[in-house]
């Protein structure tokens, strides 16, 4: 489909012409976020593939975590992908001189933004949905599955069959464990005192949980002391012995509530409850809120800030490129403009406004450049008087 193909039929071609730019957006769009997606999401799910093995999950738990963490990756490459696609489409366009043909009919910059700004609150209405709800409903239950998977013993620690170290001074072995949960011939090798080595056997053992961690409770069994510095054995035999595995499966009880499992509207009004969940002041919580209302804006002016870098560059035989190293330098300083906004309403939350420093700043730019753009000779020297005599 072409730009110069279209006759001259009013608004029909108005509309034409928004529908047009805004399909080309929108499918390039969504094909770069599909391909930058993939990227971020394969990276980390290989880290994540190796501790999840490493720790003896399974296949079906990796899949699990992996998807729960797709929402956060999404909202991270969803500004990017508008960007690449306002920078391709407006660059395809200007080589095909779709974009002359149209302005030579009295198109204006601003009126050629206009499939912009619509393809803008479209990704703005997507980062809402993605921030507001899918963001925190995922990352809720991300930490809720990993911290049944960090309370997971047998798969973390008790497994049957193999001597594990999960300390340097500890060892580890179990020869069964049971349907119903029962350990069956534990041996345990300490070294944790360099003048002794404790070593403790059992015919078997329960994994109980009380209010100071995990302890596990051997039947049956001996310990035996060795003295390093004299070479003395004494052993002990017991019914039932406690042992605290509390630190060799990192067990920290309950963890703190996260900021970002919490709704919008709890982060804007913030209760002393969720404040000792989270660790969190005031203050803190109600920028985080504010945060994530700064991330749809970001979306809305990334796409706008690459149309306009490159529509300010009018039409050129050798392409677009000095535009395009514009545009990306101009997404550098929109990134820059985020993360000081941002360090700035952290250090002091009553400056929470500075969380939308990007998105206004990018909308400022975009202003500024299409205003250029709607001056194409702005910038170029006018001829002097004497100039304009010789010349006739």
């Amino acid at each position: 489909m072409s730009l110069l193909g279209m006759s001259d039929e009013g608004d029909d071609d108005v509309a034409r012409i928004d529908r047009y730019m805004l399909s080309q957006l929108l499918v390039l769009f969504g094909f770069f976020s599909l391909i930058l997606v993939l990227i971020y999401w394969i990276n980390r799910a290989v880290r994540m593939f190796d501790r999840l093995i490493a720790d003896g999950q399974s296949a079906w738990v990796f899949l699990e975590l992996t998807s729960l963490s797709l929402p956060g990756l999404i909202g991270i490459v969803l500004p990017l992908s508008a960007f690449v696609a306002a920078v391709y489409v407006t660059n395809r366009m200007s080589s095909e001189s779709e974009l002359t043909v149209v302005q030579a009919t009295g198109y204006s910059p601003f009126r050629l933004a206009r499939p912009v700004v619509y393809f803008g609150l479209i990704v703005a209405a997507m980062m809402s949905v993605l921030t507001h709800f899918l963001v925190p409903m995922s990352s809720e239950r991300l930490a809720l599955r990993s911290d049944e998977i960090s309370q997971n013993m047998t798969a973390r620690l008790l497994t049957p069959g193999e001597f594990l170290s999960p300390s340097d001074d500890v060892t580890f072995y179990i020869r069964e464990i049971t349907p119903a949960g029962e350990m069956l011939d534990i041996f345990i090798s300490e070294a944790t005192d360099p003048k002794r080595r404790v070593t403790y056997t059992a015919s078997r053992a329960y994994l109980i949980r009380t209010d100071n961690g995990p302890q596990l409770v051997m039947v049956n069994g001996l310990a035996q002391n060795l003295n390093l510095l004299t070479n003395r054995l004494t052993t002990t035999g017991f019914e039932d012995f406690a042992y605290d595995v509390g630190a060799l499966i990192s067990d920290t009880g309950v963890q703190p509530r996260s900021v970002a499992g919490m709704s919008t509207w709890a982060l804007l009004n913030p209760t002393q409850q969720a404040m000792e969940d989270t660790g969190q002041t005031r203050d803190q919580l109600i920028v985080r809120g504010h945060d994530r209302f700064g991330q749809a804006f970001l979306g809305f002016v990334a796409g706008l800030v690459g149309f306009s870098a490159l529509i300010a560059g009018g039409f050129s035989r050798f392409g677009l490129w000095r535009n395009i190293m514009l545009a990306v330098g101009l997404v550098i300083v929109l990134k820059i403009l985020e993360s000081t906004g941002a360090s700035i309403a952290r250090n002091n939350a009553a400056l929470w406004p500075f969380v939308y420093l990007a998105g206004f700043g990018g909308t400022a730019i975009s202003t500024l450049l299409l205003w250029v753009a709607s001056r194409p000779y702005i910038f170029k020297q006018r001829p002097k008087p004497l100039d304009m005599a010789v010349g006739t």
